[in-house]
Formats: C-alpha cells, structure tokens, sequence
C-alpha cells in the first residue's frame, strides 16, 4: 500500500488486538497498540495517526471518555471507528456523541475493518476546498475545519462536518439519504442506523440550541441546509 497508513489500535484483549494487529500489517498498514484508555489518549496525543480503532470496553478510562476526550481536548479530527459487543440504538448514539465516525460489532470480519479504515482515511484526507461558506448565522471556515453558529464555535464530529459540507455545497437543493451514504462511505455502507445517528447529532449540536432551524427533512425525499425562507 503506497503511503502506509498509520493506525492506532486501542484493544485490552491482547489475543484481539495481536490478530487485529497481524492482519492490518499484512495489508500495509503500520501499526500501534494501546491496552487501555490512559494509554491510548498518551499515545493519540504524542503522535500522529491516520485512523484510531478503539475498544468501547476497557480497564480504567472507557472507550466512551477516550473519545470524548480526544474530541472535546485534544481537538483531534482524525477518524475513529469503535468496537463493541453491544449492538443497541442508544449505545451506538452514544459512541456518535462522543465523537465516533463508524462502529464495529464483534465479532467482525477483519476485511470489514480494513475496508472501512481505508474509507475513512481515504475520506479524511480529501482536499478541502478554502473558501468559508456561510448562511444566515452559519459559517463554516474548511481551512481551519471549524464551525460557527452565532457567532459561537461548534465541535462537530468529521462525518458532521462531512455532512455539513455535502448540505452546504448543495444548499438549498435537496440531498437523499442514498447520496449522503454513497459519497461518506461509498459501497461499505455501515448499518442502517449510522446515517439516521449522525444526522441526530448533527441537528442537536447545530440547530437545537438555536432559534432558527437550517437543517430541514423534507419527508421521503431528503434534507436540505437553507434559511426559514428557502424551504
């Protein structure tokens, strides 16, 4: 693989981790391992990784704060995709919260993990465009990858910027959900909730607070990012 893609893996089961860790490397990818959340929020901070794969379950610090705080403190962008055991709504909800691009349930194939690390990597180091875009009170500055609404800043996860900037590059013209899931993740779609809980977080972080609603459904049909007026 040109460029080898770095890869952080924060597992405590070491038997995973060292099959996790194995197989990624014989697909190019350079490797490093983290068997707890002091560890791996050390390790994501001192060095540079392209893409994080963190374990929801772990001694001490859990999945859950690792990736809150590598968001909300350390301000790191780079793409994170959880594993767990647990396959309900509200735990995967949580995990987007905190600032999660993908979820894996276990037990997985392993060429799903390579597929889905490749995609976001892929995804994530897209050439921006430099320009800020802005309706009404929103303004998103790609350069800086930041976010304003109100004149306040907002921390959006990468797929929500990913979202946003589908919305804005269209806006005020409608976008289905098949376009939104084709150009994120392209033919390794993840479940049929990952879309539905991204969009969630996208509108309680940028809409709820507000008083004017931007992000509007427009039912069987798509979503459109617009004013009060366009809709």
């Amino acid at each position: 693989m040109k460029n080898s893609p770095t890869v952080l893996i924060v597992e405590d089961h070491q038997d995973l981790a060292a099959n996790l860790g194995d197989f990624l490397e014989s697909g190019g990818f350079i490797v490093d391992f983290a068997a707890n959340g002091l560890s791996a929020l050390h390790l994501a901070t001192e060095n540079i990784y392209d893409a994080i794969v963190l374990d929801i379950m772990l001694p001490g610090i859990d999945g859950y704060e690792v990736c809150r705080k590598l968001r909300q403190e350390a301000g790191l962008d780079i793409p994170i995709i959880m594993l767990t055991a647990r396959d309900t709504l509200d735990d995967k909800l949580t995990g987007f919260d905190q600032g999660a691009d993908d979820y894996l349930i276990k037990p997985f194939e392993m060429k799903e993990l390579e597929a889905r690390l490749i995609s976001m990597i892929r995804r994530h180091k897209n050439e921006l465009h430099t320009a800020k875009v802005t309706i009404a009170d929103l303004v998103f500055d790609p350069k800086a990858m930041r976010v304003f609404r109100g004149g306040t800043q907002v921390k959006l996860s990468p797929i929500g910027i990913h979202i946003l900037k589908i919305l804005l590059r269209e806006s005020p013209n409608l976008v289905s959900r098949e376009k939104f899931e084709a150009e994120i993740w392209g033919d390794e779609l993840p479940n049929s909730d990952a879309f539905r809980s991204h969009l969630y977080n996208l509108r309680k972080i940028l809409d709820k607070p507000f008083n004017t609603q931007l992000i509007h459904t427009v039912s069987g049909l798509g979503y459109k990012l617009c004013k009060p007026d366009e809709v």
